[in-house]
């Protein structure tokens, strides 16, 4: 969500940017371009909110309007912002080895896994939480093309490079999976 100081001294701003993000989970609400100015845009975009909510449609941002916005706004910058990043705990020096069962495990597999759908040197791991032999082989497969020590083991270095990577490559294996 926007810091609440983002907000402070640019109401019709404010307006326009959460009608805008209201309008990108709700298809049936015009959009508006936040640019300060209460133009025909902005009046037709409010009226088309305010039926939607059974309110009097007058293109005003009244107060029962204005406290309408707000509550559907904060529910569809949920939907339609970004997703919340997962904090990794890792503590200072912590390497995870061979036979080890850890939860972050689970998270560096499914990470293994989308990498290894985009380069074909990195072989699939199990998704078990243990660093069994095939996670090690993968883990050992991606620590070779980050010029990496081939360890096979998991520690906050090679966490990173796969935090780094996993982005990109899941966007690819999306647009992959949408054109099939």
């Amino acid at each position: 969500m926007r810091p609440l100081e983002s907000f402070v001294g640019q109401p019709v701003r404010s307006l326009q940017t959460m009608l805008r993000v209201i309008a990108q989970n709700e298809s049936n609400l015009p959009s508006v371009i936040p640019d300060g100015i209460y133009g025909t845009q902005t009046t037709a975009a409010v009226s088309a909110f305010q039926r939607s909510r059974g309110l009097p449609a007058t293109g005003v941002a009244d107060q029962d309007t204005w406290e309408a916005i707000v509550a559907a706004y904060e529910p569809a910058l949920v939907v339609v912002g970004e997703a919340e990043p997962i904090a990794v705990i890792f503590e200072p020096n912590e390497v995870i080895v061979a036979g080890q069962v850890h939860p972050n495990l689970y998270l560096a597999q499914g990470i293994l896994t989308v990498l290894s759908q985009v380069y074909g040197s990195i072989t699939p791991p199990s998704l078990n939480g243990t660093l069994d032999m095939p996670t090690g082989q993968s883990l050992s497969s991606f620590q070779r093309l980050n010029d990496l020590p081939e360890t096979g083991e998991l520690d906050r270095i090679t966490w990173q490079r796969l935090a780094l990577h996993y982005p990109g490559a899941a966007s690819l294996v999306l647009r992959q999976d949408s054109k099939n």
